[in-house]
This record gives structure tokens, sequence and C-alpha cells, in this order.
């Protein structure tokens, strides 16, 4: 099973680590697309602060993150699954699992991100803020930039099981699954059961309880009907039917009652 998750726009501080080594990260293949998007963010932060804030959508008050990104190369580095926090990561609480749901966790979840594509939570990465969303002078709109390198690498990342994509709109642009993977992969939408609704606070806090479910129960459903059958084994309330499409993905709504 792979999981896909967005990142946090909230970050921890860097570490105390040694500096990025931009090799040591998962999936090589997209070291190029990586190091463009990097040179590229570090030289719009060290140059007009102001023009950085525009173009990375800071307010006043994120000053400070330009200064951050300037400094990528050498800032100190910690796992990427305790430098994302905000709602969906405390859900997950990734410091808490047992040994083996955190193995499960470093083979399993995949975050996306506007500098790096894609990260396993074990890969050491310094703080740093450039959301998906971003469109920088001379790469352009970072969604069209990863999906090239992404589409060579993803379906090998994905292997043959289960894909869990729990990415938000902005992030699923960088890499759609396709054909066969495409079969083989569901996203999840939470819903208030009363009113049919997604709350967008609560619906990012339950992916992160599903996910951790599915680490602490060691379940590795092979196929979106598979991960029905597991969500419900859970205690989930889920909806889902098969697309009607032969090579199309899954759609899973979870219905919850309370919203906290």
């Amino acid at each position: 099973m792979l999981v896909l998750l967005p990142p946090s726009e909230g970050k921890a501080a860097s570490g105390r680590g040694a500096p990025l080594k931009p090799e040591s990260l998962s999936l090589p293949g997209l070291g190029e697309a990586r190091a463009a998007v990097l040179e590229e963010l570090v030289e719009l932060c060290t140059g007009d602060e102001e023009k950085a804030r525009e173009v990375l959508g800071l307010s006043e008050g994120l000053r400070g993150e330009v200064a951050k990104n300037a400094g990528l190369r050498g800032a100190g580095t910690r796992p990427a699954g305790e430098i994302y926090t905000g709602v969906l990561y405390d859900a997950l609480d990734l410091a808490t699992l047992d040994t083996a749901a955190k193995q499960r966790a470093a083979r399993s979840l995949l975050v996306f991100s506007g500098l790096w594509g894609a990260v396993r939570v074990t890969d050491r990465i310094p703080s740093y803020r450039c959301s998906m969303g971003v469109k920088l002078p001379g790469l352009g709109a970072l969604g069209a930039h990863w999906r090239r390198p992404m589409a060579e690498v993803m379906p090998e990342a994905a292997g043959s099981g289960l894909v869990l994509d729990l990415r938000s709109a902005a992030y699923a642009a960088a890499w759609k699954p396709k054909g066969e993977v495409a079969a083989r992969t569901a996203s999840v939408r939470v819903l208030h059961a009363p009113t049919r609704k997604v709350v967008s606070h609560f619906n990012k806090a339950t992916k992160g309880r599903i996910v951790r479910s599915l680490l602490q129960a060691g379940a590795v459903p092979g196929s979106p009907a598979e991960l029905v059958e597991a969500l419900r084994e859970l205690g989930y309330v889920v909806e889902a039917e098969a697309p009607a499409k032969a090579g199309s993905s899954w759609s899973l709504d979870v219905l919850v009652e309370e919203i906290h």
C-alpha cells in the first residue's frame, strides 16, 4: 500500500542535524527537478524580499519564511515526518506509533511537496515554505513543473498494491494515476453524516486518523474494495461504488457523526 499525503503549510523548525543532502532523498528520479526548484527558490529569497513574499503568497506576518528559504542549503534537517505539522499530522501522530507501525509508515507514506516533489516521512529535510500552488518566475507553476518527472517515477513507486490518495487538489495536480495504477487507486472524502458536507478541518483530522488506524492494525489492503472492507472492520462508516469505467480510480466517502 502506498499512501499519498499533502504536506502542511505549518512546519516545525529545521533540526540540528546535518544540512540537506539531496542525493539521500527517496525517489532519486526526481533529483533534477528538485535541484531546479531549490536553486530558483533560494535565488528568489536571497534577492528582493517583497518580490519573494508576493511570489510565495506570504503575508506580512510570514516575512521570516523568506529568510528561512534563503538559508535552505545550510539549514539543519530532521525527518519529514517531524517537519510536517498541522491537523492531519497531529491526528496521524507518527511519534507515538509502535515500532512495527513506524516501519510500515516509513515504507508506505509519501508526502507531496512543491519543493521536493514527494518525500518519504524518513527523508531528512529542512523546514521551508513553498506550496504546490506557487508560480516561480523561471520555472512557472510548480504543479506543471512536477508532472513529467512524477509521471516517470510514480508508477514504479506505486508498486503493485493499493494507492490511497489523500492529497488536496493542488498536490493531486502534480501526478494523476493512470491505467492499471488508477484502477487500484482510491481517494477519500470525509463527510459530516447529517449534512453530507465536507468540513475542511475535520476532513484533515479524520484522514490522519484513518492512516493511523491502518498502520496500527497492520492492514495491507491490496485494492480499493479491500480498503473499504478494512476501514469498515476498523469501525469507519464507508460508502463506495466501483467506478463505472474500467481503469478509473475509486472515490470513497467516510461518514462521521461528530465534528471534533
